[in-house]
C-alpha cells in the first residue's frame, strides 16, 4: 500500500489527499453506484417514475451487476432510453490472470482511462477481495511495488465498491470478506472508504465483522476511523520493532512517533472495542531476528492485539530478500513465548504476478 515517490511529510500528504486534484474526477452524471436504496428512490421519483423503482434499480445494481439503465428489463423501454447516458460506475475488465493457487488478479480501467488492481482470493470456505483506495499511494514505502507509476488520484466511492462486484460476477460467488490491502493508503481517503464499507455492508450485505483496513497509519486518522464507530478490523503496518528501524523502512513514519502511534492504537480499542491486528513484513537481515521479535513483544505486551507475519515478496530490482524458514520460525516462536497472538501470512498470486502492485507495474512497462 505504498509507493517510491518524492518523500513528502504527512501533512503534506494529507493536504495532497484533500485537494481536488487528487480526488476521482468530478463529472456532470454522478454515478449511481454507492447510492443507497433510500437515495436511489428519491433519484427515481425526481425522474418522474413511482417510488417502488428504487428497490427495482437497487436490486439491479447491487445483485444482477447490471451495467446500463437501458438493460433493465422491467423498466418502461421509453424511460429507459431517456436514463441510457446515466452511469452505472462499473469498470471495464483491462487484464486478468489466473495463478496456479487459483488466486485471480484483475486490472481494471476507471472512466476516465487509469488503471487499478484488484485480487480475488478464493478457499474453501471464502472469497476474500483485495481492494485499492487510491490509484498509485505517496507514502513511499521503501519495499513495496505499489505507485512505481506515481501517485494519481483517490479512487471514488463506486470505483471501490465496482472492485468486489467485479470479483463477485467473475466467481459467480458472494465475496465473504473484503481487505483494504491493495493500492493506496486507505486512510487518506477516509470519506470513499467509509462510505464504500458502509455501502458493501447495506447494499451488497457483506458483513463489517468480515472486513480489514490496512494502513501505515498517519497523525489524526486513527482517531477519525475510530469516531465512525465501524465494527472492521484495523491492520497497522508496524514493519518495525522501533522508531528508527520503521523510518528506515517507512518514511512517513518520522512524522509520527512509534509511541504515539500505538497509543492511538490503543485508543481505537478503547472506543471500537475492535481489536487490532499489527502487520510486520519480515525483511532477511533487516528486521528479523530474536532481538526484533522481543522488542516488538514489549510494545505489544498487554495489547488487545495481533500481529500478522508476513514474508517479503521480492519485487524488480528489490534491495530485500525473503528471510529463511528457519528465521521465520525463530521470530514466530519469539512472539509466541512472550504472549504474543501470532499468525504467519503468505501472499499469493506471486507467481503470476498478483502480489500487491505488481501486474500492474509489469504491465505499465510494456
Amino acid at each position: 500500500m505504498c509507493c517510491r515517490v518524492a518523500l513528502v511529510t504527512c501533512l503534506d500528504v494529507a493536504a495532497m489527499a484533500d485537494a481536488t486534484l487528487t480526488s476521482a474526477p468530478t463529472t456532470s452524471l454522478t454515478p449511481l453506484l454507492g447510492a443507497s436504496q433510500r437515495q436511489l428512490t428519491d433519484w427515481v421519483i425526481a425522474q418522474g417514475q413511482p417510488a417502488y423503482r428504487g428497490g427495482q434499480l437497487h436490486r439491479w445494481i447491487y445483485h444482477q451487476g447490471i451495467r446500463s439503465l437501458a438493460d433493465i428489463s422491467v423498466f418502461p423501454k421509453a424511460w429507459r432510453q431517456q436514463v441510457a447516458d446515466i452511469p452505472i460506475g462499473r469498470s471495464q475488465l483491462h487484464h486478468r490472470v489466473t495463478a496456479p493457487d487459483d488466486t485471480v488478479k484483475y486490472l481494471l480501467r476507471l472512466a476516465d482511462g487509469h488503471i487499478i488492481e484488484t485480487v480475488g482470493i478464493p478457499s474453501a470456505q471464502r472469497l476474500t477481495v483485495c481492494v485499492s483506495s487510491q490509484i498509485g499511494c505517496p507514502m513511499a514505502c521503501d519495499f513495496c511495488a505499489t505507485g512505481k507509476g506515481g501517485f494519481l488520484r483517490n479512487l471514488a466511492t463506486h470505483e471501490i465498491v465496482d472492485q468486489v462486484l467485479t470479483v463477485q460476477e467473475d466467481f459467480q460467488q458472494r465475496v465473504s470478506h473484503i481487505v483494504f490491502m491493495g493500492m493506496g493508503e486507505p486512510l487518506l481517503n477516509v470519506d470513499a472508504v467509509v462510505a464504500a464499507i458502509r455501502c458493501l455492508n447495506q447494499d451488497v450485505g457483506i458483513s463489517q465483522r468480515a472486513m480489514t483496513l490496512s494502513t501505515v497509519g498517519l497523525p489524526g486518522r486513527i482517531q477519525q476511523l475510530a469516531q465512525h464507530q465501524l465494527q472492521i478490523t484495523l491492520a497497522v503496518s508496524l514493519h518495525g520493532s522501533n522508531q528508527s528501524l520503521r523510518e528506515r523502512l517507512i518514511p512517513s513514519a518520522r512524522h509520527y512517533p512509534f509511541q504515539a502511534l500505538l497509543d492511538d492504537c490503543r485508543e481505537y480499542v478503547n472506543q471500537t472495542g475492535r481489536r487490532v491486528s499489527f502487520e510486520y513484513i519480515l525483511l532477511a537481515g533487516v528486521n528479523d531476528r530474536v532481538n526484533h521479535a522481543i522488542e516488538l513483544a514489549e510494545h505489544l505486551r498487554g495489547f488487545q492485539s495481533h500481529v500478522n507475519l508476513i514474508p517479503y515478496n521480492p519485487i524488480d530490482e528489490a534491495d530485500y530478500q525473503r528471510p529463511s524458514h528457519r528465521h521465520i520460525r525463530r521470530f514466530v516462536q519469539t512472539l509466541a513465548e512472550h504472549h504474543i497472538a501470532v499468525s504467519v501470512r503468505y501472499s499469493r498470486g506471486l507467481e503470476k504476478s498478483a502480489a500487491c502492485g505488481q501486474l500492474r507495474a509489469s504491465q505499465s512497462a510494456k
